[in-house]
């Protein structure tokens, strides 16, 4: 996203990255990949980036209500304490203040997670006033098979839906579940705002760093317009 913006805009990113280990999308796994947070926050810290993102949804969700806040504010004081103030943006916490933008108050949803963790999503969602809808969990739990998901096959999952009464769906409720080059399609075929954890992440990012949150062909979250599609009365 950030490339494709580049391309319309003559901005200039870089990317620097630290990876928790994560294999298998489990409860104790997603608890381990938490406690390493720190670490990851102290060598980002060493390249003087301007924004953190913890990129990953359910590892945050599982640890219970409130729990974005929490980890946003542990890795800036880590940040912070090793020289390099920045702000934290966790995707879990960019999904909850991008559906408050486009003022969803009922999502449908479709994550790659095994049920239990799903559910632990929608409870996740529901503390911050959201009422998960609808969902469709696929019960991937190999962390690489995620990343190797078809998004091509989202667009019939997204039929699937229980959509009448949603404002919104999150098509992919994980970052390393791919959605980005249908997330636009799903969207104009649905008639309601379409994101998924990476366009919120980049949406919150975006935001954090001055600059207006928006790349081509995203989905309305990022078209400049955010509430465009948004029910009238939410």
């Amino acid at each position: 996203m950030l490339e494709r913006r580049a391309r319309a805009t003559g901005e200039r990113f870089t990317f620097h990255s630290s990876r928790a280990v994560l294999r298998d999308v489990t409860q104790q796994s997603l608890d381990r990949m938490v406690a390493e947070g720190d670490r990851c926050a102290s060598e980002l810290s060493d390249a003087s980036v301007d924004a953190l993102v913890y990129a990953c949804l359910i590892a945050v969700m599982a640890q219970g209500a409130g729990a974005h806040q929490e980890v946003e504010e542990r890795l800036a004081q880590v940040a912070s304490d090793n020289g390099c103030p920045m702000p934290v943006i966790s995707s879990a916490g960019a999904l909850v203040r991008s559906l408050g933008v486009l003022g969803a108050r009922r999502v449908a949803i479709v994550t790659p997670y095994l049920e239990a963790l799903t559910l632990l999503a929608e409870r996740y969602l529901n503390a911050n006033e959201i009422e998960v809808v609808d969902a469709i969990s696929l019960e991937v739990s190999d962390n690489v098979a995620v990343g190797r998901l078809d998004p091509s096959q989202l667009v019939p999952l997204s039929r699937q839906l229980k959509t009448a009464d949603a404002d919104t769906v999150v098509l992919s409720a994980c970052v390393q579940m791919p959605s980005l080059p249908v997330i636009a399609t799903v969207e104009r075929e649905l008639g309601i705002p379409v994101l998924s954890a990476a366009t919120a992440t980049v949406f919150d990012l975006l935001t954090n760093l001055g600059v207006d949150p928006i790349v081509p062909d995203a989905g309305s979250l990022l078209a400049g317009s955010p509430r465009a599609l948004a029910p009238s009365g939410g």
